[in-house]
């Protein structure tokens, strides 16, 4: 996921509903992230997780907050990492679109966001552990999305006012 996103060391990594903690873990420790940051609302994964951040020392960089995904601005995002099923994808999309700057990256595992109009993933791609197939999605804010949003901030926005704000495939 971190690889499809292209993460690197300027990069603020939010994963939601991040469980044991693993894709924060990875790239804090293998991307060299700037921050790295997992949403969990179990107790019990949140422990887990921050065990194991400290236990590899990665304090400085990767964090987990024990709340509701949906109560966590996630603003200063340059990746969403997701693993979730696409009905929750689907919930999400009003905190995507509304929080994330344009240029963020949205990486999906298994479940698109391809039941609302104008989600298109910019990129596609399976991969075979040797056990199971998988498929991630990658989805990019548009740069355009600003001046959308700026037009837009003065009117109530309709279902339908937020459609160009994904790259679709090229």
């Amino acid at each position: 996921m971190l690889e499809l996103a292209n993460a690197g060391p300027e990069d603020v990594v939010y994963d939601l509903g991040c469980g044991d903690g693993r894709i924060v873990i990875t790239a804090a420790k293998e991307f060299k992230v700037k921050k790295a940051i997992g949403i969990e609302i179990r107790d019990d994964l949140v422990l887990q997780a921050r065990r194991k951040i400290d236990e590899l020392r990665l304090n400085d960089r990767a964090e987990i907050i024990k709340d509701d995904m949906f109560n966590v601005n996630i603003k200063d995002a340059t990746i969403v990492t997701l693993f979730l099923l696409t009905s929750v994808n689907e919930m999400l999309r009003p905190k995507l679109e509304n929080e994330l700057r344009p240029g963020t990256r949205i990486v999906s595992h298994e479940f698109q966001i391809f039941q609302i109009p104008g989600w298109r993933p910019k990129k596609t791609v399976k991969i075979y552990d040797g056990i199971v197939g998988h498929t991630l999605y990658l989805y990019v804010i548009k740069k355009e999305v600003k001046e959308l949003r700026a037009g837009a901030s003065s009117r109530t926005p309709t279902p339908h006012s937020k459609i160009l704000f994904l790259k679709e495939n090229t």
